[in-house]
C-alpha cells in the first residue's frame, strides 16, 4: 500500500524485535472488510461527499484529466467505480494506492475540501501512472517506492507555495526540492517499517533522476494554470504523433 498525501506520523522500528511489515495496510482498515451494500453506503454522509468530490475532480481538474488521458494512452484506462474506493482510514492519512488491486483509496473521513481531494487524487494517479508504465516493485524495492513518491510530491501540487505556507514552512532558493524530498521520506516511513536513515538513503540515491522525470506533464505544474497548459501540450503532442 503506497501512502498518499497526508501528515500521518511515521512508523518507527522496534528495537530488539523484527516486526512484520504490513506495507501500510494498517492505515486503511476498510481494505480487509467485506464491502457494504450500496444502500448502506449511501446513508453515510462521508461516503456521499467523497463520491461527489471525486466526480468533480475527475471532470474538472486539469492535473487529474491529464493523468487519466496519459494512462488511457498507455493502455490503462481508469474507471471510477473500479479504480477508486472511498473508505474510512486511520490517523491523518488522506489516500493511498493499493498496487495489489490497482485501486486508489480515498480517505472519506479525512478529506473535507475539494482542493484537498484534487491534490490527493492527483498524487495517487501519479502512483497509478507509474504502476502502469513501469515494472514497479512496490513491496520489495524501496528505491522504486522512493522514486514514485518523489514524482508524486513533485508533480501533484503537494509542494506549492500556498500549501507550504499553510504548513508554516517557508524557504527561498531550493525550497521546492526540499519539500519534495521531505514529503517523499514521510510517505515511505508511513508505509514501511524501516529506519529514517534507510528511507533517506533511498530517496537521495534516486532523487535527481526521479525529480527530473516529469512525465506525463512535461513540466512541474506549480498551479492549475500550469496544469492546463501541460494538458493542452499533451493533447497537441498526441495529435502531432498521430500525424507522423
Amino acid at each position: 500500500m503506497e501512502h498518499g498525501e497526508g501528515d500521518s506520523p511515521p512508523a518507527a522500528e522496534k528495537k530488539g524485535a523484527v516486526e512484520e511489515d504490513d506495507f501500510g495496510y494498517r492505515l486503511f482498515p476498510d481494505r480487509n472488510k467485506k464491502p457494504q451494500s450500496f444502500l448502506v453506503r449511501s446513508l453515510f454522509t462521508f461516503h456521499n461527499r467523497c463520491q461527489l468530490m471525486l466526480r468533480m475532480t475527475l471532470e474538472t481538474n486539469p492535473y487529474a484529466q491529464l493523468l487519466l488521458e496519459a494512462m488511457k494512452q498507455s493502455g490503462c484506462t481508469v474507471f471510477n467505480d473500479r479504480h477508486f474506493s472511498c473508505e474510512d482510514c486511520d490517523g491523518c492519512v488522506s489516500g493511498g494506492f493499493d498496487a495489489a488491486t490497482s485501486q486508489i483509496v480515498l480517505c472519506q473521513n479525512n478529506i473535507r475540501q475539494q482542493s484537498h481531494m484534487n491534490r490527493v487524487v492527483t498524487h495517487e494517479l501519479i502512483h497509478a501512472f507509474d504502476h502502469c508504465r513501469a515494472h514497479v516493485d512496490w513491496f520489495k524495492n524501496v528505491k522504486h517506492l522512493a522514486c514514485s513518491e518523489i514524482r508524486a510530491a513533485n508533480l501533484s501540487g503537494d509542494c506549492t507555495l500556498m500549501n507550504e505556507i499553510a504548513r508554516f514552512k517557508f524557504g527561498l532558493k531550493g525550497h521546492h526540492q526540499t519539500c519534495v524530498r521531505d514529503r517523499a521520506i514521510r510517505s515511505i516511513l508511513a508505509v514501511r517499517k524501516i529506519s529514517r536513515e534507510t528511507a533517506e538513503k533511498a530517496v537521495n540515491e534516486v532523487f535527481d533522476a526521479c525529480f527530473n522525470d516529469l512525465e506525463p506533464f512535461g513540466r512541474i505544474p506549480h498551479s492549475k494554470a500550469d496544469a492546463r497548459r501541460a494538458y493542452r501540450d499533451f493533447q497537441n503532442r498526441d495529435r502531432y504523433n498521430a500525424n507522423l
